[in-house]
């Protein structure tokens, strides 16, 4: 037996979804603001949840200069801006969670 079940959003949900602002790995280190924008855009912009793990080729061209931070910074329409980061002890493969899901239930 086939079952189909169908989710259905009232007309006064809002779907909030995550624009970039920007992306910058190693400002730690001396790089320059926003230097992974376009990827973390490329990778994140337009869903309601990203993991986001910097990329190796970012990582190698600061490896030998000093242990890198990540910061992302996105908002979720023209009002919510938000920011999160990775410190420089972060591990190779770490993630970094951007989202513009709306939390409900105890304490919201």
């Amino acid at each position: 037996m086939l079952a189909v079940f169908v989710l259905a959003a009232s007309s006064k949900a809002e779907v909030r979804t995550i624009q970039i602002v920007s992306g910058t790995y190693g400002q730690n280190c001396g790089a320059p603001h926003g230097n992974v924008t376009h990827d973390v855009a490329h990778q994140c912009d337009g869903r309601m949840t990203c993991e986001y793990a910097p990329r190796g080729t970012h990582k190698r061209r600061l490896a030998m200069a000093c242990s890198s931070d990540f910061v992302a910074e996105w908002r979720c329409d023209s009002a919510d801006f938000h920011t999160a980061a990775l410190s420089p002890e972060a591990r190779s493969g770490d993630t970094l969670v951007l989202s513009c899901v709306m939390e409900r239930g105890a304490g919201k």
